[in-house]
């Protein structure tokens, strides 16, 4: 610092050294600004990249212990971007298990920073509501797997786990599990979905 100032000017009085001081601010200030543009222009890493092939409207056929069913599901982006909705409907063909003739529930995946993994909060129409957490994203990005976390309005040490393949650009399936507690994980339900749009 001591150098700058007597290269720039000679520092012998106080006029002088004001301008030095005074020049120098103006230096760092131009530096801090060249750097938060900087910052401002560099691409950011895009969070749900993995998650996008879902986007769209998508339809398709399932199969399990309620019977089979007709279903149809649309991924959107909502509230700026900040959450991926998942809107979903079963309708079960006549003479099945099912208690209502369809099934409609609502999900939000969010990115949790703290974790550094994707939350699935998905609402029944049942009045039942299941917090998973996306544990596991296959290498190739292919296969998702969600492990339940917090249940409500159903037993808390029920287990459940969805599982989504992803078989080319059209088409994805579904596996649902659950495990009433003590009991081991078996397939609830499956589906397979082909992209409407």
């Amino acid at each position: 610092m001591k150098y700058l100032r007597t290269a720039v000017f000679p520092v012998h009085t106080p006029r002088n050294r004001d301008r030095v001081d005074r020049m120098l601010k103006v230096l760092f200030g131009i530096l801090l600004l060249s750097a938060s543009a900087a910052a401002q222009t560099s691409p950011k890493a895009d969070t749900w990249k993995p998650l996008k092939f879902f986007v769209g409207v998508w339809e398709g056929t399932g199969k399990g212990e309620a019977g089979d069913a007709k279903v149809e599901r649309e991924y959107k982006f909502v509230l700026d971007g900040k959450y991926l909705q998942a809107a979903h409907r079963s309708a079960y063909a006549p003479q099945t298990k099912a208690k209502e003739a369809a099934h409609e529930d609502l999900g939000f995946f969010s990115w949790d920073k703290t974790r550094g993994h994707f939350v699935f909060r998905q609402f029944n129409s049942e009045g039942f509501t299941i917090q998973f957490l996306v544990s596991s994203i296959s290498d190739d990005g292919k296969t998702f797997v969600l492990d339940s976390e917090i249940n409500e309005n159903i037993p808390k040490e029920m287990r459940s786990r969805v599982t989504y393949r992803i078989l080319n650009d059209g088409e994805f399936t579904e596996t649902y599990e659950i495990a009433e507690p003590g009991k081991d994980l078996a397939v609830y339900f499956s589906k397979h979905f082909t992209r409407k749009k």
